[in-house]
C-alpha cells in the first residue's frame, strides 16, 4: 500500500479548437484519459485535486464518449460513468491559486482543449517548469504535452528541450481527420522546441520516461502512464 499522495490534475478550460479557417471545433478534455488515471490514482489511495485556468469547470470533448473511440458500447458506458465518479471535475481550483509544493505529482491529459488554451498560457508553463525542476513526477499524455511549449526556463529556452518524450503524433492527426485543419501539429512544434520526440505505432500505448517526466502518446497510452506514474510514487 502507498503513502497517500496529492496529485494535481491540470486540465485545459477550453471548450474549442481554432483550426486554420477560423472555425470553433467543439473539444475539451479526452474523457478516458482524465477518467482511467483518475481511477488508478484514487484506487491506489491518493487523493486527487483538479486545476484549470480560472478555476472553470472544465469540457468534456463529447467525441471522447462515443462507443467506437471506447471499444464498443460497453467501454463508452464505462468511460461516462467513471467521469460521473470523478466529482473534482466539477469543482476544479484555480490554476493561478495553485502551489505546486504542496503535490506529490502532477498530471495532464489531453482532448484538443489543451492546444487551444494551455499552450499559450503562461502560468500553466511555470508550473510545468518548477515541477520539472523539483524531480516529483509529471505526467502528461497525449495533447496535453501542448502544455509544454509555454514553459520557458531560466535561460529563456524550452524547459523540455533535450527531453525524450511523446505525444499526439503527426500520423494520428492525420487518421483522426485534422492534420489538414490545424493551425499546426504538436508533434512539429515539440520537435521545434528542440524535445528528442519518440513515435510509436498509431493508437497503440506508448509510454516515454525521461527522469521524472512520463509522457504518453494518446489515448491507450494512459493506463500505462498512470502505472509509471504510481511506480514512482511507490
Amino acid at each position: 500500500m502507498y503513502d497517500m499522495a496529492k496529485i494535481l490534475f491540470v486540465v485545459s478550460g477550453a471548450d474549442h479548437w481554432t483550426l486554420a479557417d477560423g472555425t470553433a471545433h467543439p473539444t475539451g478534455f479526452w474523457a478516458e484519459e482524465a477518467v482511467a488515471p483518475y481511477r488508478a490514482f484514487t484506487d491506489a489511495g491518493h487523493e486527487v485535486v483538479v486545476a484549470t485556468p480560472g478555476g472553470v469547470v472544465p469540457t468534456v470533448d463529447r467525441g471522447s464518449l462515443a462507443p467506437d473511440v471506447n471499444g464498443g458500447q460497453e467501454g463508452a458506458d464505462a468511460v461516462a460513468a467513471g467521469l460521473e465518479a470523478f466529482e473534482e471535475l466539477r469543482r476544479p481550483v484555480a490554476l493561478e491559486d495553485v502551489d505546486p509544493d504542496v503535490y506529490d505529482a502532477v498530471f495532464y491529459p489531453g482532448g484538443h482543449g489543451p492546444m487551444e488554451d494551455l499552450a499559450v498560457d503562461p502560468v500553466s508553463g511555470r508550473l510545468l517548469a518548477r515541477v520539472l525542476a523539483s524531480g516529483k513526477p509529471l505526467g502528461v499524455v497525449c495533447h496535453g504535452p501542448a502544455a509544454l511549449l509555454a514553459a520557458t526556463g531560466p535561460d529563456g529556452r524550452s524547459a523540455f528541450a533535450g527531453y525524450r518524450l511523446t505525444g499526439f503524433t503527426n500520423a494520428e492527426e492525420a487518421q483522426a481527420g485534422f492534420a489538414d485543419k490545424a493551425k499546426w501539429l504538436l508533434q512539429d512544434r515539440l520537435v521545434a522546441l528542440g524535445a528528442d520526440f519518440q513515435e510509436g505505432e498509431p493508437w497503440a500505448p506508448f509510454v516515454i520516461t525521461d527522469r521524472n517526466l512520463i509522457t504518453g502518446q494518446n489515448p491507450a497510452s494512459s493506463v500505462p502512464l498512470a502505472a509509471e506514474l504510481l511506480n514512482r510514487l511507490g
